[in-house]
């Protein structure tokens, strides 16, 4: 990792994870997410994983599987969850100046506007494209790519 700790990668959680008990990077297993946590790991930084069920989650922590998702909670429950992720960021990274969100518009919906206020930069690389072009994207700027 780099000294300087005040970039955090957020990548978000996906519904098709391994039915054991494993570390959250090894936890999750479509494309996309094999990607974006190559891309995440690539740069670096510091990176945590966005989950619906346990938040703000470090890449080695042992979770298990869930079927929670924010697609299916209603607006106070995401607005809650953001609030808690908000928490467990600044206690994570008391430093933090920038978030690179490797994440849907429903994990950063309420979560931005948190950042933005502690006067934390959001980058949002892959902002607008669809789950395709989001691949497409991720692979070529992928080092790490083992298509």
């Amino acid at each position: 990792m780099q000294s300087n700790d005040s970039t955090t990668y957020l990548v978000s959680c996906v519904s098709q994870k391994r039915d054991k008990l494993c570390a959250a990077r090894d936890l999750y297993i479509s494309d996309w997410f094999i990607k974006a946590r190559h891309y995440a790991e690539s740069s670096m930084y510091p990176w945590y994983i966005l989950s619906a069920e346990y938040g703000l989650v470090p890449p080695d922590q042992i979770i298990a599987p869930y079927e929670r998702t924010l697609n299916t909670m209603g607006i106070m429950d995401r607005r809650s969850w953001a609030d808690h992720i908000s928490l467990q960021i600044s206690e994570a990274v008391p430093d933090l100046k920038q978030v690179v969100f490797l994440a849907g518009k429903r994990y950063r919906e309420f979560l931005t506007r948190h950042l933005t206020d502690r006067g934390v930069k959001v980058s949002i690389p892959m902002e607008g494209l669809r789950i395709g072009e989001q691949l497409s994207w991720l692979r070529k700027h992928n080092p790490l790519s083992v298509d």
